[in-house]
């Protein structure tokens, strides 16, 4: 698998085999369940996404700190001609497809997965996502040390190197046209309010909890606390979603960016995806602001 750049570097707690004499000595017997949901996947990325996994599973199993695993591939289609070649992968986490159920959404395909589950934790991944080895480790960690918080958000890098931003305020429809839509002179006019909106003042060294809305390409939650509050709503189709259940959460306990978990993203923007998805974009903003309020600027 080529090499990405949130995967080697400096990492806060030294090396591996640093972090893991560190925790060894405290066993916490944790399960956790993963869903992934695709449609028309590329499926040499699908792979890289898995292998990740794969490789930050066998980490955090070192460290003795999850018990049982269950890694859920959920085909949303389209059509049945992507089964046999998931079916492949699937056999490399030992992971159960879900399939046959149609194109439901993203939220609802997750929750195929998180809401039949039992698990103690539950990981929300994207299919484009590449985890660095440490971020499991690194989540479950948190999530011990920390009651209070039921769900965290990673530090994040595009494909091209750049820091990303998953953590956000509270949208409004300025911040949402302005970050999804506007050309890069006019961004750079209310670059001041994006870095509000996206809160890039939030330290790379340290966690944060209260962060309003959590982005959904990766999710660290507690199973729980997420099924108490019915888990993605069957209102949205895709975008917008995670808004919805980070808002939910937000209400009944804390939400974290833990940057010690990184990650590697390479999701697109909806503007570049066509005009079906600004539709489907524009549709999920409106369910969004229906459900949970609307503000203008």
């Amino acid at each position: 698998m080529a090499r990405h750049p949130c995967c080697h570097g400096a990492r806060l707690h030294g090396s591996v085999e640093q972090v893991l004499s560190q925790i060894l000595s405290q066993p916490f017997n944790a399960s956790l369940s993963v869903s992934v949901v695709t449609y028309a996947p590329d499926l040499k990325l699908l792979q890289d996404t898995l292998e990740s996994l794969s490789k930050a599973l066998d980490v955090v199993k070192a460290a003795k700190l999850l018990a049982l695993v269950q890694v859920d591939l959920i085909d949303n289609g389209p059509g049945n001609s992507w089964q046999v070649p998931l079916q492949e992968l699937a056999k490399t986490l030992n992971a159960r497809l879900i399939s046959g159920h149609g194109n439901v959404g993203y939220g609802r395909g997750h929750n195929l997965s998180l809401l039949a589950c039992r698990a103690d934790f539950h990981l929300i991944l994207n299919p484009d996502v590449l985890m660095d080895e440490m971020a499991l480790v690194e989540a479950i960690k948190f999530m011990a040390a920390n009651p209070s918080a039921v769900m965290l958000g990673p530090s994040f890098i595009g494909a091209g190197g750049k820091l990303g931003h998953l953590c956000k305020r509270y949208p409004n429809i300025l911040d949402i046209a302005l970050r999804g839509f506007a050309p890069a002179r006019i961004k750079k006019l209310f670059d001041a309010r994006l870095q509000r909106y996206e809160m890039r003042s939030l330290p790379l060294d340290t966690p944060t909890l209260g962060v309003p809305i959590l982005s959904g390409s990766f999710m660290f939650c507690r199973r729980e606390a997420v099924v108490r509050v019915g888990g993605f709503s069957d209102a949205f189709f895709v975008y917008f979603e995670d808004n919805d259940l980070s808002h939910r959460l937000a209400a009944s306990g804390g939400l974290a960016f833990v940057p010690q978990v990184k990650v590697v993203h390479f999701g697109g923007n909806a503007s570049r995806k066509g005009l079906w998805h600004l539709y489907l974009f524009a549709r999920g903003a409106f369910t969004f602001f229906n459900r949970n309020g609307w503000r203008w600027w």
